[in-house]
């Protein structure tokens, strides 16, 4: 009763049945993968934001530094003065709930050892009327100040960040050292500080962003353990349906042998 197998039909659907099989599979284990690393990102996270503050020229001592990814969220400190006239901001940022659309606010700061100068994240302002007019930003502090913060990796552009020409004056799209120092040929160090404390602290600052969640690690897991579910039930499925096709033909037969002919006498 199961020769229907060799039909066309079912053929078609053994083929599609072998195809998903390690599709699924394939899919399960991207799944696990990317749970895997988000955890190690959490990990990572976790173990530099509990490091001891350092010098930021100590970890991005030359222009031009790309900061690696274990060197990521390090807690770092730099003493200088601001530099006022090469402030910008950045669009389309969120502030710390991820509720309100406004700008981060980007003022460099002019080592006093004289090693260079370092952008700083210095926080979030809202936006104002208009998105081509710069918004109001709390004045940086004058004279010497010491900062505590996150050592972070120069942007580039993503699917969620675009860079573009043509924006309104110190208006930018990313916090990029490289794009700084064609805007104002200053000696920058490579990656950017994001601000969590200064001293002496200053009577109004941008809204200081919050520490990073490293404790969620997503649905990845759970997608991965559905994917591999699905393609038990591949098999299981086919061989559900093919008893199925089987047991409505035996019915069939059976009524079809059951069914006589009155003949005339």
């Amino acid at each position: 009763m199961y020769r229907f197998l060799l039909s066309r039909r079912w053929l078609i659907a053994l083929l599609i049945a072998l195809l998903l099989i390690p599709t699924t599979i394939r899919l399960g284990f991207w799944q696990l993968h990317r749970h895997e690393a988000r955890v190690d990102r959490n990990e990572l996270i976790a173990q530099s934001l509990t490091a001891e503050p350092v010098p930021y020229d100590t970890l991005s001592a030359t222009p031009g530094f790309a900061v690696p990814k274990d060197l990521t969220w390090r807690p770092v400190t730099a003493t200088g003065q601001y530099d006022p006239a090469h402030e910008f901001v950045v669009r389309k940022r969120t502030d710390s709930s991820g509720d309100k659309i406004g700008y981060f606010v980007v003022t460099p700061l002019v080592l006093a050892d004289g090693k260079g100068t370092v952008l700083v994240n210095r926080g979030w302002v809202a936006s104002g009327t208009s998105a081509t007019d710069y918004p109001a930003v709390p004045a940086p502090p004058a004279g010497q100040v010491t900062l505590t913060g996150r050592l972070r990796a120069d942007e580039t552009a993503s699917g969620s960040i675009k860079d573009r020409a043509g924006l309104p004056d110190r208006q930018f799209n990313l916090i990029s050292t490289t794009q700084q120092v064609k805007e104002n040929g200053a000696a920058l160090l490579g990656g950017y500080l994001e601000l969590t404390a200064t001293e002496p602290a200053p009577a109004e600052q941008p809204e200081l962003l919050r520490e990073p969640n490293h404790s969620d690690i997503g649905p990845h897991m759970a997608y991965a353990i559905q994917w591999w579910l699905f393609t038990a039930m591949i098999p299981v499925g086919f061989a559900v349906m093919a008893r199925r096709e089987a047991k409505d033909r035996r019915g069939e037969a059976a009524e079809a042998e059951g069914t006589t002919v009155a003949v005339p006498a």
